[in-house]
């Protein structure tokens, strides 16, 4: 028996459920699309989202270097492109969440955006975080380790943002450089860092502009309510309508990713498996620790897709089509 799933601020037991979960910018590697260019259809798909994204996002997948599909303008629509894609070779889940830009796939695999209006928002907000970032010198270095209460407080004391709390031991703090030269000259007790490769301070302060053209953007766009369970980076919490999520999408470029909310969120559900879409690999790693017993699936290569196929088959539930519109999804009741 499966039982009913709400999510109105009331969460039921379910014996399955399964999610698809969409990588940030970091998790691309250069020629990580090369493989799944063989497959019927997808490289006419992707040609078609390359003039949406304003970039030929097969070269970059292939044969773009390191340094060019770092560019934030480049990896946002590059990921969002890749997921929605070998979302659309697997199947319908249970619930949908993406991290920092992952979440606009996650909208889109959701139905509450096409995949189009997706791709061309992911490359307004990618432009606009890129042309923040040149505004001042800024950055980001991960947090390992240490008491959490402690390394926060450390984090405020030195002027910057927790800009992600991923999961226990996990923490990403964003600032001027200054004040991060300031904070590895003072880290916390326990703790050891890491200075992350991006080009500027995200979820920060400093994207307020960018806050500002995305939002000009969406509001144009068109959004239907999601027909599955969709969380938020904001509180880990489910959308309650697309337009809620939209706005929750916009403010988030210049707020905290609380990935670590999404996963208890994930974990009060009743999530049994996970699949992490191209490129895997990032978020299945953070759910081996606070996820134990979910089944995992970390999607790099379509050889994998059988057995993504069949994860979706023994986990996932329809989801009812009787749902009042602008309720939380529901999931029907199976025997």
């Amino acid at each position: 028996m499966k039982f009913d799933i709400r999510v109105a601020g009331v969460y039921r037991a379910r014996l399955s459920v399964l999610i698809f979960t969409a990588p940030g910018q970091g998790a691309q590697t250069p020629g990580f699309l090369s493989p799944w260019l063989e497959l019927p259809g997808l490289a006419e798909r992707l040609g078609g989202w390359s003039e949406l994204a304003g970039r030929d996002l097969i070269r970059l997948g292939t044969a773009g270097s390191a340094d060019e599909i770092t560019d934030t303008s480049v990896a946002q629509p590059l990921l969002v492109a890749a997921a929605i894609a070998v979302a659309g070779l697997i199947s319908e889940p249970d619930a949908a969440a993406g991290h920092s830009v992952g979440e606009l796939a996650a909208g889109a695999i959701a139905g509450v955006t096409s995949a189009e209006d997706a791709i061309r928002l992911t490359r307004v907000r990618g432009e606009a975080m890129a042309a923040a970032c040149g505004a001042e010198p800024t950055g980001m270095t991960a947090v390992l380790g240490g008491d959490e209460a402690t390394v926060l407080a450390a984090i405020d004391a030195a002027g910057l943002t927790p800009a992600n709390i991923n999961t226990a031991g996990q923490i990403v703090a964003g600032g001027t450089l200054a004040e991060l030269e300031a904070f590895a000259a003072n880290p916390p007790a326990g703790a050891r860092l890491r200075p992350l490769r991006v080009a500027g301070a995200f979820h920060t302060r400093h994207m307020a502009p960018a806050v500002d053209a995305l939002a000009a953007a969406a509001a144009g766009t068109s959004v239907k309510d999601p027909v599955i369970t969709l969380l938020s980076n904001k509180d880990g919490a489910a959308a309650g309508s697309g337009q809620e999520w939209m706005d929750r999408v916009v403010r988030q470029v210049a707020s905290p990713v609380r990935w670590d909310l999404c996963m208890a969120t994930m974990s009060a559900i009743g999530v049994t498996a996970l699949i992490e879409l191209l490129p895997g690999g990032t978020l299945t790693a953070m759910a081996k620790r606070a996820l134990p017993g979910v089944e995992l699936l970390a999607i790099k290569t379509p050889d994998q897709l059988d057995a993504a196929r069949a994860l979706v088959a023994a986990h996932a539930t329809t989801v009812n089509p009787d749902a009042a519109p602008g309720s939380a999804p529901e999931l029907k009741k199976e025997s």
